[in-house]
Protein backbone atom coordinates (compact mmCIF):
# COMPACT_ATOMS: atom_id res chain seq x y z
CA UNK A 1 0.00 0.00 0.00
CA UNK A 2 1.18 3.70 -0.97
CA UNK A 3 -0.04 7.07 -0.57
CA UNK A 4 -1.76 9.25 -2.58
CA UNK A 5 -1.20 12.74 -2.56
CA UNK A 6 -3.99 14.00 -1.63
CA UNK A 7 -3.54 11.56 1.60
CA UNK A 8 -0.34 12.57 2.41
CA UNK A 9 -1.21 16.39 1.80
CA UNK A 10 -4.15 15.79 4.92
CA UNK A 11 -1.44 14.15 7.10
CA UNK A 12 0.73 17.10 7.41
CA UNK A 13 0.25 18.06 11.16
CA UNK A 14 1.25 21.05 13.28
CA UNK A 15 3.41 20.43 16.46
CA UNK A 16 1.22 19.75 19.09
CA UNK A 17 1.52 21.80 22.70
CA UNK A 18 1.46 20.75 25.77
CA UNK A 19 -1.66 20.34 27.43
CA UNK A 20 -3.25 18.57 24.28
CA UNK A 21 -3.90 15.02 24.97
CA UNK A 22 -3.72 13.03 21.95
CA UNK A 23 -2.16 13.38 18.31
CA UNK A 24 -5.14 13.79 15.65
CA UNK A 25 -5.64 10.88 13.53
CA UNK A 26 -3.16 10.06 10.69
CA UNK A 27 -1.88 7.89 8.09
CA UNK A 28 1.76 9.34 8.53
CA UNK A 29 3.15 9.85 12.17
CA UNK A 30 3.39 7.14 15.02
CA UNK A 31 3.05 4.68 14.57
CA UNK A 32 2.45 5.17 10.87
CA UNK A 33 0.82 3.26 8.27
CA UNK A 34 2.44 -0.31 8.43
CA UNK A 35 1.68 -0.97 12.24
CA UNK A 36 3.77 -3.95 13.09
CA UNK A 37 5.55 -3.95 9.90
CA UNK A 38 9.53 -4.37 10.66
CA UNK A 39 11.98 -4.64 6.91
CA UNK A 40 15.02 -6.30 8.25
CA UNK A 41 17.52 -6.20 4.90
CA UNK A 42 20.64 -8.47 5.12
CA UNK A 43 23.71 -8.12 2.92
CA UNK A 44 27.12 -9.61 3.41
CA UNK A 45 29.20 -7.05 1.68
CA UNK A 46 27.66 -4.22 3.35
CA UNK A 47 31.04 -3.71 5.39
CA UNK A 48 34.82 -4.35 4.54
CA UNK A 49 37.61 -3.86 6.90
CA UNK A 50 35.06 -1.72 8.74
CA UNK A 51 33.54 0.65 5.79
CA UNK A 52 30.34 0.91 4.76
CA UNK A 53 30.20 -0.38 0.95
CA UNK A 54 28.01 2.01 -1.40
CA UNK A 55 26.73 -0.30 -3.64
CA UNK A 56 25.18 -2.72 -1.03
CA UNK A 57 23.81 -0.35 1.01
CA UNK A 58 21.91 1.42 -2.32
CA UNK A 59 20.34 -1.96 -3.00
CA UNK A 60 19.61 -2.42 0.65
CA UNK A 61 18.04 0.83 0.92
CA UNK A 62 15.58 0.23 -2.70
CA UNK A 63 14.52 -3.17 -1.36
CA UNK A 64 13.53 -2.16 2.17
CA UNK A 65 11.85 1.03 1.31
CA UNK A 66 10.07 -0.58 -1.57
CA UNK A 67 9.03 -3.77 0.52
CA UNK A 68 8.39 -2.10 3.44
CA UNK A 69 5.76 0.76 1.19
CA UNK A 70 4.97 -1.79 -1.56
CA UNK A 71 5.54 0.84 -4.15
CA UNK A 72 6.09 -0.26 -7.38
CA UNK A 73 9.54 1.81 -7.23
CA UNK A 74 12.39 3.73 -4.97
CA UNK A 75 11.06 7.07 -6.07
CA UNK A 76 7.21 6.38 -4.98
CA UNK A 77 8.21 4.70 -2.06
CA UNK A 78 9.83 8.20 -0.94
CA UNK A 79 6.32 9.68 -1.96
CA UNK A 80 4.34 7.97 0.80
CA UNK A 81 6.61 9.60 3.37
CA UNK A 82 7.31 13.10 1.77
CA UNK A 83 6.42 15.68 -0.86
CA UNK A 84 7.55 19.18 -2.21
CA UNK A 85 7.25 21.97 0.28
CA UNK A 86 7.82 19.25 2.97
CA UNK A 87 10.63 20.85 5.21
CA UNK A 88 12.07 17.15 6.24
CA UNK A 89 14.29 16.59 9.41
CA UNK A 90 16.69 13.37 9.94
CA UNK A 91 17.63 12.86 12.99
CA UNK A 92 21.24 11.10 12.85
CA UNK A 93 22.53 9.28 15.75
CA UNK A 94 26.25 10.91 16.45
CA UNK A 95 26.58 10.03 19.97
CA UNK A 96 29.16 7.15 19.25
CA UNK A 97 31.16 9.47 17.34
CA UNK A 98 33.53 7.84 14.57
CA UNK A 99 33.46 4.79 15.73
CA UNK A 100 29.61 3.77 16.09
CA UNK A 101 27.34 6.25 14.78
CA UNK A 102 25.03 7.11 12.12
CA UNK A 103 27.16 6.00 7.98
CA UNK A 104 27.54 9.02 6.01
CA UNK A 105 26.38 6.04 3.03
CA UNK A 106 22.69 5.74 4.58
CA UNK A 107 22.27 8.93 5.41
CA UNK A 108 22.97 9.90 1.56
CA UNK A 109 20.60 7.52 0.47
CA UNK A 110 18.23 9.00 2.44
CA UNK A 111 19.08 12.15 1.57
CA UNK A 112 18.84 11.16 -2.36
CA UNK A 113 15.26 9.58 -1.98
CA UNK A 114 13.74 13.12 -0.66
CA UNK A 115 15.50 15.27 -3.37
CA UNK A 116 14.23 12.45 -5.84
CA UNK A 117 10.80 12.69 -4.14
CA UNK A 118 10.78 16.67 -4.47
CA UNK A 119 12.33 17.84 -1.57
CA UNK A 120 14.33 20.78 -1.93
CA UNK A 121 18.42 20.53 -0.28
CA UNK A 122 17.64 23.67 1.49
CA UNK A 123 14.94 21.78 3.39
CA UNK A 124 16.22 18.77 4.24
CA UNK A 125 17.81 19.33 7.97
CA UNK A 126 20.04 16.76 9.74
CA UNK A 127 19.42 17.30 13.28
CA UNK A 128 20.42 16.18 16.78
CA UNK A 129 20.63 18.17 20.01
CA UNK A 130 24.09 18.91 20.54
CA UNK A 131 26.45 20.78 18.13
CA UNK A 132 29.51 19.00 19.15
CA UNK A 133 27.72 15.55 18.42
CA UNK A 134 27.41 16.15 15.26
CA UNK A 135 30.51 17.51 14.53
CA UNK A 136 32.49 14.82 16.57
CA UNK A 137 31.19 12.23 14.16
CA UNK A 138 32.04 14.34 11.03
CA UNK A 139 28.08 14.29 10.10
CA UNK A 140 28.60 17.86 9.08
CA UNK A 141 31.15 16.93 5.73
CA UNK A 142 29.19 14.38 4.54
CA UNK A 143 25.97 16.72 3.63
CA UNK A 144 25.54 17.33 -0.18
CA UNK A 145 25.34 21.06 -0.99
CA UNK A 146 22.49 23.06 0.36
CA UNK A 147 21.43 20.25 3.14
CA UNK A 148 21.83 21.87 6.22
CA UNK A 149 22.27 21.09 9.82
CA UNK A 150 21.37 22.09 12.92
CA UNK A 151 20.95 21.62 16.50
CA UNK A 152 19.39 22.89 20.13
CA UNK A 153 22.78 23.53 22.03
CA UNK A 154 26.60 23.45 21.52
CA UNK A 155 27.35 20.22 24.09
CA UNK A 156 26.24 17.51 26.52
CA UNK A 157 26.53 18.60 30.20
CA UNK A 158 25.39 17.06 33.83
CA UNK A 159 22.57 19.82 34.37
CA UNK A 160 21.15 19.97 31.08
CA UNK A 161 18.45 23.00 32.08
CA UNK A 162 19.13 25.79 29.28
CA UNK A 163 16.16 26.91 27.31
CA UNK A 164 18.07 28.51 24.58
CA UNK A 165 17.06 26.40 21.27
CA UNK A 166 14.08 24.44 23.00
CA UNK A 167 10.44 25.40 22.75
CA UNK A 168 9.14 26.88 26.14
CA UNK A 169 5.70 26.06 25.07
CA UNK A 170 6.22 22.20 24.40
CA UNK A 171 7.69 20.15 27.33
CA UNK A 172 6.74 16.45 29.30
CA UNK A 173 6.12 17.58 32.78
CA UNK A 174 6.64 14.27 34.58
CA UNK A 175 7.65 14.35 38.26
CA UNK A 176 11.09 13.13 38.53
CA UNK A 177 13.71 15.45 39.70
CA UNK A 178 17.29 15.08 41.33
CA UNK A 179 18.40 15.00 44.50
CA UNK A 180 18.40 18.68 46.14
CA UNK A 181 16.15 19.88 43.51
CA UNK A 182 13.07 22.10 44.39
CA UNK A 183 10.21 19.86 42.78
CA UNK A 184 8.30 23.41 43.02
CA UNK A 185 10.36 24.06 40.20
CA UNK A 186 9.14 23.93 36.48
CA UNK A 187 12.02 24.12 34.81
CA UNK A 188 13.42 20.88 37.32
CA UNK A 189 10.56 19.07 36.26
CA UNK A 190 10.64 19.54 32.70
CA UNK A 191 12.02 18.64 29.39
CA UNK A 192 11.69 20.88 26.73
CA UNK A 193 11.28 20.48 23.12
CA UNK A 194 14.06 21.47 20.86
CA UNK A 195 12.90 24.48 18.61
CA UNK A 196 14.10 22.68 15.46
CA UNK A 197 11.58 20.70 15.60
CA UNK A 198 8.92 22.11 16.94
CA UNK A 199 8.98 25.39 14.92
CA UNK A 200 11.58 24.26 11.36
CA UNK A 201 10.05 21.15 10.21
CA UNK A 202 6.42 19.04 9.78
CA UNK A 203 8.28 16.00 9.43
CA UNK A 204 11.47 13.83 10.58
CA UNK A 205 13.18 10.43 9.35
CA UNK A 206 14.30 8.80 12.69
CA UNK A 207 17.96 7.20 12.15
CA UNK A 208 18.89 5.23 14.87
CA UNK A 209 21.70 2.68 15.31
CA UNK A 210 21.51 -0.69 16.60
CA UNK A 211 23.07 -0.12 20.03
CA UNK A 212 23.49 -1.17 24.07
CA UNK A 213 22.44 1.24 26.55
CA UNK A 214 23.28 1.21 30.09
CA UNK A 215 20.64 2.77 31.93
CA UNK A 216 18.00 2.03 29.31
CA UNK A 217 19.00 -1.31 28.06
CA UNK A 218 18.90 -0.42 24.81
CA UNK A 219 18.98 2.63 22.61
CA UNK A 220 17.01 2.20 19.31
CA UNK A 221 13.85 4.01 17.37
CA UNK A 222 12.48 5.66 20.21
CA UNK A 223 15.15 7.09 22.63
CA UNK A 224 17.10 8.20 19.41
CA UNK A 225 14.59 10.57 18.96
CA UNK A 226 12.57 11.34 21.97
CA UNK A 227 16.21 12.00 23.75
CA UNK A 228 18.33 13.60 21.16
CA UNK A 229 15.90 16.05 20.71
CA UNK A 230 15.18 17.64 24.12
CA UNK A 231 16.52 18.89 27.08
CA UNK A 232 16.92 18.00 30.65
CA UNK A 233 16.77 14.33 30.58
CA UNK A 234 19.72 13.40 33.07
CA UNK A 235 17.40 12.98 35.54
CA UNK A 236 16.07 10.14 34.11
CA UNK A 237 18.99 8.10 34.32
CA UNK A 238 20.47 9.23 37.35
CA UNK A 239 21.90 6.05 39.61
CA UNK A 240 21.17 7.71 42.96
CA UNK A 241 22.85 6.35 46.43
CA UNK A 242 21.72 2.60 45.47
CA UNK A 243 21.14 2.68 41.97
CA UNK A 244 17.84 2.88 42.35
CA UNK A 245 16.80 6.22 40.58
CA UNK A 246 16.82 5.12 37.18
CA UNK A 247 13.45 6.14 35.61
CA UNK A 248 14.39 5.23 31.38
CA UNK A 249 11.60 2.40 31.42
CA UNK A 250 8.91 5.30 31.86
CA UNK A 251 10.94 8.48 30.54
CA UNK A 252 11.28 7.49 26.82
CA UNK A 253 7.66 5.93 26.47
CA UNK A 254 6.63 9.20 27.92
CA UNK A 255 8.23 11.76 25.42
CA UNK A 256 7.88 9.49 22.65
CA UNK A 257 3.08 9.81 23.37
CA UNK A 258 4.01 13.84 22.77
CA UNK A 259 2.13 15.22 19.94
CA UNK A 260 5.33 16.14 18.17
CA UNK A 261 6.86 13.19 18.12
CA UNK A 262 3.52 11.74 17.33
CA UNK A 263 2.42 13.39 14.31
CA UNK A 264 6.08 13.79 12.87
CA UNK A 265 7.92 10.89 13.11
CA UNK A 266 7.00 9.50 9.77
CA UNK A 267 9.79 6.96 8.95
CA UNK A 268 12.25 4.77 10.68
CA UNK A 269 15.38 3.45 9.35
CA UNK A 270 17.48 1.45 12.02
CA UNK A 271 21.14 0.96 11.18
CA UNK A 272 22.39 -2.32 12.05
CA UNK A 273 25.06 -2.88 9.30
CA UNK A 274 27.47 -2.20 12.16
CA UNK A 275 25.94 -2.65 16.18
CA UNK A 276 27.00 -2.02 19.82
CA UNK A 277 25.75 -5.11 22.45
CA UNK A 278 27.55 -3.66 25.52
CA UNK A 279 29.09 -0.73 27.13
CA UNK A 280 26.78 1.43 25.06
CA UNK A 281 26.17 4.22 24.50
CA UNK A 282 30.03 5.06 23.50
CA UNK A 283 30.56 1.45 23.08
CA UNK A 284 34.16 0.07 23.51
CA UNK A 285 35.23 -1.00 20.16
CA UNK A 286 35.66 -4.63 21.37
CA UNK A 287 32.03 -4.43 21.56
CA UNK A 288 31.21 -3.32 18.25
CA UNK A 289 30.00 -6.21 15.90
CA UNK A 290 29.37 -6.58 12.38
CA UNK A 291 25.40 -7.43 12.06
CA UNK A 292 24.68 -6.26 8.35
CA UNK A 293 20.87 -5.82 8.53
CA UNK A 294 19.61 -2.63 8.23
CA UNK A 295 15.55 -2.13 9.31
CA UNK A 296 12.97 -0.16 7.88
CA UNK A 297 9.59 0.75 9.72
CA UNK A 298 7.04 3.24 10.25
CA UNK A 299 6.07 1.43 13.84
CA UNK A 300 9.38 2.49 16.47
CA UNK A 301 7.87 -0.10 18.77
CA UNK A 302 7.80 -3.14 16.53
CA UNK A 303 11.22 -1.84 14.86
CA UNK A 304 13.01 -1.30 18.97
CA UNK A 305 11.99 -4.77 20.08
CA UNK A 306 12.98 -6.79 16.63
CA UNK A 307 16.57 -4.81 17.53
CA UNK A 308 16.35 -5.22 21.31
CA UNK A 309 16.02 -8.76 20.05
CA UNK A 310 19.17 -9.06 17.93
CA UNK A 311 20.68 -7.09 21.06
CA UNK A 312 20.17 -9.85 23.50
CA UNK A 313 20.72 -12.98 20.94
CA UNK A 314 24.59 -11.59 20.05
CA UNK A 315 24.98 -10.93 24.16
CA UNK A 316 23.90 -14.53 24.78
CA UNK A 317 26.31 -15.67 22.20
CA UNK A 318 28.96 -13.89 23.55
CA UNK A 319 28.22 -15.04 26.97
CA UNK A 320 25.76 -12.34 28.62
CA UNK A 321 22.86 -12.07 29.96
CA UNK A 322 19.87 -10.70 28.41
CA UNK A 323 19.86 -6.54 28.91
CA UNK A 324 16.65 -7.05 31.25
CA UNK A 325 18.05 -9.71 33.48
CA UNK A 326 21.92 -8.03 33.45
CA UNK A 327 23.34 -5.62 35.69
CA UNK A 328 24.61 -2.00 34.10
CA UNK A 329 28.14 -1.79 33.89
CA UNK A 330 28.45 1.35 33.89
CA UNK A 331 26.73 4.53 35.69
CA UNK A 332 26.20 2.83 39.52
CA UNK A 333 22.62 1.83 38.09
CA UNK A 334 20.89 -1.39 39.03
CA UNK A 335 19.61 -2.17 36.26
CA UNK A 336 18.91 -1.41 33.05
CA UNK A 337 15.51 -0.48 31.44
CA UNK A 338 14.18 -2.13 27.72
CA UNK A 339 10.86 -1.98 29.42
CA UNK A 340 10.17 1.73 28.15
CA UNK A 341 9.08 -0.22 24.55
CA UNK A 342 6.90 -2.38 26.12
CA UNK A 343 5.15 0.78 27.72
CA UNK A 344 5.65 2.66 24.19
CA UNK A 345 3.57 -0.05 23.36
CA UNK A 346 0.65 0.16 25.83
CA UNK A 347 0.55 3.99 25.00
CA UNK A 348 -0.26 2.86 21.63
CA UNK A 349 2.65 3.92 19.75
CA UNK A 350 3.20 0.96 18.34
CA UNK A 351 3.14 -3.22 17.90
CA UNK A 352 4.89 -4.45 21.06
CA UNK A 353 3.93 -8.66 20.77
CA UNK A 354 6.18 -10.42 18.88
CA UNK A 355 3.17 -12.70 17.90
CA UNK A 356 1.73 -9.60 15.90
CA UNK A 357 5.13 -8.28 14.82
CA UNK A 358 5.20 -9.07 10.88
CA UNK A 359 9.10 -9.21 10.33
CA UNK A 360 10.04 -9.57 6.50
CA UNK A 361 13.69 -11.24 5.92
CA UNK A 362 15.46 -10.32 2.90
CA UNK A 363 18.52 -12.01 1.86
CA UNK A 364 20.29 -9.61 -0.91
CA UNK A 365 24.14 -10.04 -2.56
Amino acid sequence: MWLTRRELVASTLVAGRVGQAAALPSKLGIPGPYPGRVIAVHHPASIVSGAYQPEAIRGMMRKGMTELTGAPGWVDAWRVFAQPGDVVGIKVCPVGGRRLSSDATVLNEIIEGLKQAGVRPRDIVICNRYRQEIVGAGIHKWLPEGVRYTWACEAYDTVQLAIEGYDPEVYLDIPIIKPGQDPREPRFRRSYVAKFLTQQMNKFINLPVVKHHSSAGVTLALKNMTYGMVNNVNRSHQAGPNGLMNACGVFIAALADLPVFRQKAVLHILDGVKGGYEDGPGVSPKYIWEHKTLYFATDPVAVDRVGWKVIDEKRVAEGLQPVALAKSNRGGYLNMQPEHIEFAGALGLGVFEDAKIELRKIELG
